[in-house]
């Protein structure tokens, strides 16, 4: 069992925390015993306290889907980038099991407090599947009302497949939008 931490491998539980307890119901002494690291060791790491925990939570978040999700629509094959986005995403929330921490962020009272994190998230998720879009052929104004059906259904998909406690749900849901976009493209 490792003892010694550094910033970067609390961040990941910190998520899965936030996760299941969202950001009012992660008290320091929730934390403390989920992480079974000590109050002192969390703000070491984090002086700035809850608040900065989820910070950089969303930091890493946001990390993952630049790398995995953004780059290769803004600047890959628009076909191939659109591909790979609904393997990678069906992967990232394991196929609908888990929850989305900027959603789950941006539906509380969070939002306020860490809205600019949540708004770009968004934002760049729509923009760059519009741009993608646009490059297989799309007209701008198509390509923008496709991209928030698109992300607004993966939304949904999760919120609706977490109700039912249905994983299949959420799998279902995004090959109807993968197929939608690809008819789309053709």
């Amino acid at each position: 069992m490792k003892t010694v931490y550094e910033r970067a491998d609390i961040v990941p539980l910190l998520a899965e925390i936030f996760r299941e307890l969202g950001y009012e119901g992660a008290s320091l002494s929730r934390i403390t015993e989920r992480t079974g690291i000590g109050k002192g060791s969390l703000y070491h790491f984090f002086p700035g306290g809850k608040e900065e925990m989820a910070a950089a939570v969303l930091a890493e978040v946001d990390a993952w889907f630049e790398q995995a999700i953004y780059r290769p629509l803004r600047t890959g094959d628009p076909r191939q980038a659109i591909a790979a986005m609904w393997i990678d995403v069906n992967d990232y929330f394991r196929s609908g099991r888990r929850i989305c921490l900027v959603g789950a962020f941006a539906l509380d009272e969070t939002r306020e407090r860490f809205s600019t994190a949540i708004g770009g998230y968004f934002l760049r998720w729509v923009d760059a599947l519009r741009s993608a879009l646009m490059q297989a052929g799309c007209l701008q104004e198509e390509a923008q009302a496709l991209a928030e059906e698109a992300v607004a259904g993966i939304q949904g998909a999760l919120v609706l497949s977490r109700a039912l406690d249905d994983a299949k749900v959420f799998t279902r849901s995004l090959q109807v939008l993968a197929k939608r976009l690809d008819a789309v493209m053709r």
